[in-house]
């Protein structure tokens, strides 16, 4: 079958009602979207397995269930089993499914640092991803009291995967998230007066 984001996004809302679920995919999305273009990969199909990672986690919470039971719902839909993989790596802890191709690394470096990248740009001021700077991330992350579920050993991970300097991937991430302000709510009062293109 053809992977695309349309049907990821439709799949997607029909399992998901939460907004700040939505718009964790869609900052995710954003992400691994601006890494497939960085790498020459499909923006298409990268964005659809973002799209897709938690697209379960409102009907199976649990730990053991996710993301389990949505890759078996995928299988079942006749999604390929390079987008299965994918999602399962995500929560590699747990499926012990290691992150080894670039789009499983993109995931996982992608996952946990747009939730920590968004939660740094909500407690400015302006409330925006327009005028936040790696740096300031860094420095939150730092804070242990803040964004305290994710794990920082996660988001250096991540760079890790990416072999890149952890500031160089903050900074990659939040230019990335900044292409999609408007989808991600994320515009705030920083950007008044300019546009961004809707992600879906």
């Amino acid at each position: 079958m053809q992977v695309t984001r349309e049907a990821a996004w439709r799949l997607l809302t029909e399992w998901t009602q939460g907004d700040s679920l939505r718009k964790h995919a869609l900052a995710v999305d954003a992400a691994v979207r601006g890494y497939a273009r960085l790498q020459g990969a499909s923006e298409d199909e990268w964005g659809a397995v973002a799209l897709l990672h938690d697209f379960d986690y409102e009907r199976y919470p649990t730990l053991g269930d996710h993301p389990l039971k949505g890759c078996e719902h995928l299988t079942a839909l006749g999604y390929p089993e390079w987008v299965t993989r994918a999602i399962l790596s995500h929560a590699w802890e747990f499926t012990q499914v290691m992150p080894e191709t670039p789009l499983e690394r993109a995931l996982v470096a992608c996952d946990e640092m747009a939730g920590f990248v968004t939660a740094a740009a909500l407690v400015r001021p302006s409330r925006s991803v327009l005028d936040l700077e790696a740096s300031s991330v860094k420095k939150r992350m730092k804070d242990k009291a803040f964004a305290r579920a994710v794990p920082r050993e996660h988001l250096e991970k991540g760079a890790a995967l990416m072999g890149l300097p952890l500031e160089q991937h903050i900074a990659h991430v939040i230019a990335f998230m900044r292409l999609e302000a408007d989808a991600l709510g994320l515009r705030g009062t920083a950007g008044e007066g300019s546009s961004s293109t809707p992600s879906a």
